[in-house]
């Protein structure tokens, strides 16, 4: 016997060899038990875990999908909005009307009355792939509702004349050209 308690027990006439055999049988019995039982139970709290992570993936995939779905339907719709309400330009536009869009100076031809009325706001510039166009207030506004990166507006200039200005007898004409 390799366990010196239970020969002690024997030796005692506490116990008989057939207690200590039967009590080995039981402890062996029990390890049986409970050994596969815990792998189990951590294989199906490591398959539920892995479960809930992919149900959370896919969660956060379809939710990006549907994103990417309704930012293609919003720039189809103002793609729509600009090319059904574009004001036209022709050949006679040859007046080169430089502009801020994004941080970058762009160009775009117009004529003498299309610049008036971008100059007093009644006109926007809207891109479309990659080019611009010209389009009515209202139209701007819808566009910018949907993408304000989309569009540019002109708002009226409402200079605030300062007083102590030395320059303010000096007005800049308004189709001064550089």
């Amino acid at each position: 016997m390799a366990n010196p308690l239970q020969e002690q027990l024997i030796k005692a006439g506490l116990a008989s060899k057939q207690q200590v055999h039967n009590a080995k049988k039981d402890k062996s019995k029990r390890k049986k038990q409970q050994g596969p039982k815990k792998t189990i139970d951590e294989t199906k709290l490591k398959a539920q875990q892995a479960a809930k992570e992919k149900a959370e993936r896919d969660r956060e995939l379809n939710k990006r999908k549907e994103e990417q779905s309704r930012n293609k339907a919003i720039s189809a719709e103002i793609n729509d909005l600009i090319t059904k309400n574009a004001i036209k330009r022709s050949d006679e536009c040859d007046i080169a009307y430089n502009f801020e869009h994004r941080g970058k100076v762009k160009r775009i031809y117009i004529n003498t009355v299309m610049k008036q009325q971008l100059i007093q706001g009644d006109l926007g510039i809207a891109r479309i792939e990659g080019g611009y166009e010209l389009v009515p207030k209202p139209i701007a506004e819808k566009i910018q509702q949907r993408n304000e990166k989309r569009v540019v507006l002109f708002e009226p200039d409402e200079r605030v004349e300062d007083e102590n200005d030395p320059y303010a007898e000096f007005k800049i004409p308004d189709d001064l050209t550089w």
